[in-house]
């Protein structure tokens, strides 16, 4: 970790907890400025504010009073989940006071170079294919941000021998001054978080500062099959590094001949990739991108490719039983993300879906249900899909109450050389905490089918 001097003395504001705000308060306080934390929630239910007391940093919750901009700060560290048309952030900015997110601390207390990844889809099972094949290569990885792991709290133990791989929102990223990855990967661009960034013009301007900073000692490896992403690419005065599924490129990676290649170099075949869907096509081509770059023999490469089955809620291979195939896929909270697990598989398919009523309907879904044999549903969502099944033809319909009892319903329907898919295409929250959640209790049902 670099000893950095210029927070030293400066009072500094950090805006909400969760496991960003608590590390980047611990860090600046390590780091020798005074700090204040701000978080709503009460400090009889925050025990993360409460240790933050402990350690000698000034505490306030329950509320974000905006009068609090009145005690001269310097700095504002913002949780990325904040909005910035938040009262705090609106007046903060009125008064001068910059804000930034705590990736900008990781990045400027860090010794280890940054892989970033952004992108709508295929983030997280991006980063995690980096690292394994940074760790394969023996390259001493570490894993960041958005992930799971708090990229300030990852940077303060990473050394010049490490390589920190980071998985990066557009929240994240909105925050940035200074951050520059060697390496920044933007995976593809959907029309997402409108909620939050107003505009999708914004949301892509978010995405884009990946490369802000970058120049041409950098590289900005970019999805060439996206009109958004190119656009980005020239406004970068980073190396730009292209990578396509649908074309030969004159450089960077693409397939060919049943090959995946990078460079014009066969790095391996295609039928030897052991995780599904043609989307996942454009993790693994940005991905070995990345892996080439980094300087990683094709034999890593391909180790890692031959072996990874997915991350966990992301067309997650879960088992076989009686040659029937089960996928979690709980991570699909939207229609797209259920498009693309159901193109993963020539196979005839049970799908589960259901889950909390946004407003929308599913008619998107019908052209991709073809392969669906029998559709398996729950949450408010139910009868929704169930009006588009039938519109799609899919014989056998049925409701259940839960995704606990979704599994052995679907086996019931199933034979072998099925895939049986939880891909919901609806957030979980009607029933659910989290995606997480209900994926792990379709992993639990599963195993309790043996």
């Amino acid at each position: 970790m670099k000893k950095i001097e210029a927070y030293r003395h400066k009072k500094i504001l950090v805006l909400g907890l969760a496991k960003s705000g608590v590390t980047a308060a611990a860090l600046l306080h390590k780091l020798g400025a005074f700090v204040t934390v701000n978080d709503k929630k009460t400090l009889s239910e925050n025990p993360e504010a409460q240790g933050l007391l402990e350690q000698g940093i000034k505490v306030i919750c329950g509320d974000h009073p905006v009068e609090l901009l009145d005690e001269g700060f310097e700095l504002i560290v913002k949780n990325p989940g904040i909005p910035y048309n938040n009262p705090m952030i609106t007046g903060a900015y009125e008064m001068g006071i910059p804000v930034i997110t705590e990736v900008e601390l990781a990045y400027q207390i860090s010794e280890a170079p940054f892989i970033a990844i952004t992108g709508t889809n295929g983030k997280t099972t991006t980063t995690t294919i980096i690292y394994e094949m940074l760790k394969e290569n023996n390259m001493l990885p570490l894993i960041a941000g958005n992930i799971g792991t708090v990229a300030s709290g990852v940077a303060q133990d990473a050394t010049a021998d490490n390589t920190i791989v980071i998985e990066l929102s557009s929240f994240q990223l909105m925050g940035i001054d200074f951050f520059n990855p060697r390496i920044a990967i933007i995976t593809n661009l959907y029309e997402a978080h409108l909620d939050y960034h107003g505009t999708r013009k914004e949301y892509i301007e978010a995405k884009a500062n990946i490369t802000k900073n970058q120049t041409e000692q950098e590289y900005l490896i970019i999805n060439a099959d996206q009109e958004e992403t190119v656009k980005i690419a020239l406004h970068s005065k980073a190396t730009i590094i292209p990578f396509s599924t649908k074309k030969e490129l004159n450089e960077g990676a693409y397939l060919c001949d049943g090959w995946i290649m990078f460079n014009h170099e066969k790095v391996m075949k295609i039928d030897k990739i052991a995780l599904p869907g043609v989307h996942n096509l454009e993790n693994i081509l940005s991905a070995i991108a990345a892996a080439k770059l980094s300087g990683i023999k094709n034999s890593s490469i391909q180790k890692v490719l031959e072996t990874f089955t997915g991350v966990r809620h992301r067309l997650q291979y879960v088992t076989d039983i009686d040659g029937r195939k089960f996928y979690n896929d709980s991570k699909a909270t939207n229609i797209l993300a259920t498009v693309n697990a159901l193109a993963a598989f020539d196979a005839p398919i049970i799908l589960l879906a259901g889950g909390l009523d946004r407003g929308n309907e599913f008619d998107e879904l019908i052209p991709y249900l073809k392969n669906v044999k029998a559709l398996i549903t729950f949450g408010q969502t139910a009868p929704k899909l169930e009006r588009v099944g039938i519109a799609a033809g899919i014989k056998v319909i049925k409701r259940v109450d839960n995704v606990d009892t979704a599994v052995p319903e679907a086996f019931l329907e199933s034979e072998p050389g099925d895939v049986l898919l939880l891909s919901p295409a609806c957030a979980s929250w009607d029933q659910y905490k989290t995606f997480e959640v209900r994926g792990d209790i379709f992993i639990e049902a599963v195993h309790m089918l043996k």
